[in-house]
């Protein structure tokens, strides 16, 4: 167990520490000239059971709640510090505030300095401490008079034998979990190499592990371990360790930065949380307001986007997206705190839900049910939860991200589908996602249909635009190839369509349908109009322009405009002359390539065809979606190649 004190400054949290561990926790000779706690200091004694009692002692002033904060977040039982004669101060306050916006629930008092006051003292400040308790977690805390200058004090004897009796019934936290610790020192020794340290919050580590170092992505080797003051082979969740590290320079760590498995170490500078502002904070949050972040060992400076609402008013609690200068590390459920922009008094806190919040789209409808979704997980620890709020489905990656769990822990339901993915990964699917997927297929299909009778279909880089742009490619190719083979879906060619969808020739029509296809192919890039193809085979042209239509649908011609019609091999040469035209275009802020544009004009003198001509061409391929318009240029799409689909 690590127990964490707290309390204002120079209410005796280092003596109290010293006197329950024999351990003087102030290292500094600054610490000890100021008579001051200044960084986090550390002392163990040993448990009845061979465990051991980690001690982190705290520093008390108002200027070093970041420190404090630092301590707090990796401890499971606090001991709240309260001097006699002065009673309840500001940092006692502020200290209990951050306490249980870390989710720390457990605690007890010690009431120090006794011996300075009398007994009329020491009743009211303890009626002043149970008044300050009592609409907090810590209603119950048992307070202890100290005199931790004095030796063999039974003030303190009572207290230590307290904390060992809560240790020893104190549950195992979970190992299967990935491993992952908050960095709150960096430190070389002489002779030993670099170390780091913190408190295990998931997970074991054993000498020879390799770990990852969070946000940088460096990749360490452990080369031994100090677990609770003791060296040992492997450590677990809940210890205080000491980690001697290689492969990284000290200056590349920092306190805030995180030690994680490979599959844990993923950061983000977006992420969505829900946070709640005190009563007492005294301001209003608004879109883009500063705050500063305590989160882990870390302290950052984020920026507040709400996705509820318009802003938080004190007392109130929403979702919201904590934008930050730099990448940070998060899992679902980890506590924060934040304080105001001049970082003067703590205003609120919460938790992280999706450690990944998007840039865009932040509060659509699919992003709330997510955010559903992940609050329902956290509420009942069951990752099922995740895969039902994955309409598009879940990496399992991104699943054992989430979940600190690694893929062998995960178990899912007997209806829940894995698509394979390269490099030893999945995409796992609900059954109830995996039928809204197909029914929204089948619903874009029937709209395209009605919206344009006379093509075929989409192709299928279209479709899946207009169906699930985000969703995986393997997953929407598996998708389609199970509605073709099912015969829900008929492929023809490259193009998608319903099996009601469909245009049969009489053997008349069929040999007509043969003299115009004949006749469009021969007039290369450009095709007559359907008065001009009627008039030179002597055609009725109602006749024509209703076969064209039907040969339309069966993916035979394409309609570019009204009444005027290509042969599919003419179009496939257009897209790759379009494509040999396409220039890259440089974004003159980022200095680099991001897509490819064709003009008129280049593509028109490609094809010696007049201008209105290409730029009719020009539209039709950003109607079927090889292209799209952008200003005054059409923009090739990455995902559709056009004679790779229709040159076969």
């Amino acid at each position: 167990m690590i127990v964490g004190t707290a309390g204002h400054i120079d209410h005796g949290k280092t003596t109290l520490s010293r006197a329950l561990t024999g351990v003087d926790t102030d290292r500094l000779k600054e610490e000890k000239a100021r008579g001051i706690s200044i960084e986090l200091g550390y002392a163990y004694t040993p448990l009845p059971n061979g465990d051991v009692l980690g001690l982190v002692d705290v520093p008390g002033h108002e200027k070093l709640i970041h420190t404090m904060a630092a301590g707090a977040s990796g401890i499971d039982y606090a001991l709240l510090v309260i001097a006699a004669d002065d009673g309840v101060m500001p940092q006692t306050r502020e200290h209990l505030t951050i306490l249980e916006l870390l989710g720390i629930r457990r605690g007890v008092v010690a009431l120090t300095k006794v011996d300075r006051v009398d007994a009329d003292r020491i009743s009211a400040v303890k009626k002043e401490i149970q008044h300050l308790l009592a609409t907090t977690t810590f209603a119950d805390a048992t307070i202890f008079c100290t005199q931790a200058h004095s030796e063999n004090d039974p003030g303190v004897a009572a207290l230590k034998a307290h904390l060992v009796t809560v240790a020893q019934a104190l549950a195992q936290k979970e190992h299967q979990r990935l491993f992952r610790l908050a960095i709150d020192r960096v430190f070389n020794l002489s002779g030993k190499g670099l170390f780091i340290a913190g408190t295990a919050s998931a997970g074991a580590v054993a000498i020879g592990d390799t770990i990852t170092l969070a946000p940088s992505g460096k990749t360490v080797r452990v080369r031994s371990i100090h677990a609770q003051n003791r060296p040992v082979d492997i450590a677990y969740a809940g210890q205080r360790l000491a980690m001697n590290i290689v492969g990284v320079e000290k200056e590349d760590i920092e306190r805030g930065h995180w030690a994680t498995a490979d599959a844990m170490a993923e950061c983000s500078e977006r992420i969505d949380v829900e946070v709640q502002l005190l009563d007492s904070a005294g301001l209003n949050l608004k879109p883009w307001s500063q705050v500063h972040v305590h989160l882990g060992a870390s302290h950052r400076i984020a920026r507040v986007l709400m996705l509820d609402g318009d802003g938080i008013e004190p007392g109130g609690q929403v979702r919201a997206q904590l934008v930050f200068e730099v990448p940070v590390h998060s899992v679902p459920g980890d506590r924060f705190v934040i304080r105001n922009a001049q970082a003067q008094r703590t205003i609120g806190g919460g938790r992280v839900l999706d450690p990944f919040g998007p840039a865009r789209k932040r509060r659509s409808l699919e992003r709330k049910q997510w955010l559903d979704a992940l609050s329902n997980y956290l509420d009942n620890n069951d990752h099922n939860a995740l895969i039902d709020g994955s309409a598009m489905g879940i990496r399992r990656s991104l699943l054992t991200r989430l979940t600190q769990l690694p893929a062998e822990q995960l178990h899912y339901r007997d209806d829940v589908v894995q698509i394979a993915l390269r490099g030893d990964d999945a995409i796992i699917l609900s059954h109830t996602a995996l039928t809204g997927l197909r029914e929204n297929v089948v619903a874009a299909l029937r709209a395209f249909h009605a919206s344009f009778p006379d093509e075929t279909g989409p192709q299928n880089p279209r479709l899946k635009r207009i169906v699930a742009p985000e969703i995986d490619d393997t997953v929407w190719r598996t998708l389609i190839d199970q509605l073709v083979q099912t015969e829900v879906l008929i492929a023809q060619g490259p193009w998608l369509r319903l099996p009601e969808h469909s245009i049969e020739l009489e053997p008349e029509q069929q040999r007509m349908a043969d003299v115009l296809l004949n006749a469009l192919l021969a007039s290369e890039f450009d095709p007559p109009w359907v008065r001009d193809l009627a008039k030179a085979h002597q055609l009725n042209e109602e006749t024509v322009r209703s076969l064209l239509r039907k040969l339309a649908l069966r993916g035979q011609v394409y309609q570019i405009v009204r009444d005027l019609y290509c042969h599919p091999q003419r179009i496939a040469e257009l897209a790759k002359l379009a494509e040999g035209v396409a220039s890259p275009h440089t974004n003159a802020l980022e200095q680099k390539s991001t897509y490819r544009q064709i003009s008129a004009a280049a593509f028109r003198d490609a094809s010696g065809m007049g201008r209105k001509r290409a730029i009719q061409f020009l539209e039709f391929f950003d109607r079927v979606g090889y292209t799209r318009r952008l200003r005054d240029v059409h923009v090739l799409r990455t995902d559709s190649l056009w004679q790779a689909a229709n040159m076969q």
